[in-house]
């Protein structure tokens, strides 16, 4: 609702080249108990008044020189896209195209001289409580849009904290600190890139893929705390946290989860088919799991582990360009060196050695 006090307390821009006129509509608008009144006599002026005055209504005399009513129109029309435009047309004829030229300009209603105070205080007072009225809806679905664009944030960055939370698990079982999911993650939205991923599903690809060895869970600790090598029938378990992940995060709605349950089924298959579960050969291998694959051999190297020093960066990469064309694919091995100078500042910013 707008109160009385609100209508009184308006800001009132008169735009009249005659003294006279805007001489009884301010002595009527005073006596009623308006006190906020802006004069321009000059409608060349007449948009800037609007700019810094930031009225509640605008009186307009339609017939003035330099530019008429209908010229200012038009401008305040550019200012005032999406808003409700205030013009009370004042006129001093009655034919019926001007009238109509004034609706299609903006105007919401018109005075005709000479006035008449109990006219000139009711058409005024309807305006402005229709132009208060659309500044009060306005606000509030600015402030619903804020709130709701505050709680789907919320929501998402929840989500994915549970995500994250969820993946650490995983990584401590193995004796990881949780740093290896936060970089290869990383090192995956960057290879996506550069292989010509969308900004969307780069953002996508960054939160799926530390669930990549989700499915370690699963695994037995004598097998996954092992630490010397595996023998044969210890490494079919080991293989199986692929599709032990891909069933954990299987059957979800969310793109984010379906992408995820692609890279933790088919991160360790190789270009040239003898990866695993399914021995998938070339581009049969969904992208996202090339990516990850690359992404996840690389900080494997790069990264101390309890059987093994860190690799120096550069021997971790001529590993990776040796097997290009076997376990990897590559065009992938081709944008992964251009982006490499990009994975050292990652590893960089986890505060990780880099060996060079």
């Amino acid at each position: 609702m707008v109160s009385e006090h609100q209508i009184l307390n308006a800001r009132i821009l008169i735009v009249d080249d005659q003294k006279l006129d805007v001489l009884v509509l301010e002595k009527i608008l005073k006596s009623a108990g308006y006190h906020q009144i802006l004069f321009v006599s000059d409608s060349r002026q007449a948009t800037a008044a609007y700019q810094h005055y930031h009225p509640d209504i605008i009186l307009l005399d339609l017939n003035m020189p330099y530019r008429d009513g209908f010229a200012v129109m038009e401008e305040l029309k550019n200012i005032e896209k999406e808003s409700y435009l205030p013009i009370l047309v004042l006129n001093g004829e009655s034919a019926q195209e001007k009238r109509l030229r004034a609706l299609q300009s903006g105007a919401k209603d018109f005075l005709s001289k000479p006035y008449e105070g109990v006219e000139v205080l009711t058409r005024i007072h309807n305006i402005l409580e229709v132009r208060m009225l659309h500044n009060q809806i306005r606000d509030q679905n600015r402030i619903l849009e804020t709130k709701i664009l505050e709680h789907t944030k919320e929501l998402r960055d929840t989500r994915l904290d549970i995500i994250h939370r969820l993946a650490r698990t995983a990584e401590y079982r193995d004796n990881e600190t949780g740093i290896h999911i936060m970089r290869m993650s990383r090192y995956c939205a960057c290879l996506g890139a550069a292989a010509g991923m969308s900004e969307p599903q780069c953002e996508l690809l960054l939160h799926a893929s530390p669930l990549h060895d989700i499915g370690k869970i699963g695994i037995p600790d004598d097998i996954l705390l092992k630490p010397g090598k595996l023998d044969a029938a210890e490494f079919e378990i080991m293989k199986t946290h692929t599709t032990l992940g891909a069933e954990l995060l299987s059957g979800s709605s969310f793109a984010l989860m379906k992408m995820a349950a692609i890279i933790a089924l088919t991160h360790h298959e190789k270009w040239d088919g003898t990866g695993y579960p399914k021995g998938l050969r070339g581009v049969n291998i969904p992208l996202v799991g090339r990516i990850a694959g690359i992404c996840d051999v690389f900080d494997a190297l790069t990264s101390r582990r309890p059987y093994k020093e860190p690799w120096p960066v550069q021997k971790a990469v001529d590993h990776i360009q040796k097997d290009s064309g076997m376990h990897f694919d590559p065009r992938l091995v081709e944008y992964f060196l251009k982006v490499i100078p990009e994975i050292k500042n990652i590893r960089t910013y986890h505060n990780e050695e880099v060996s060079i």
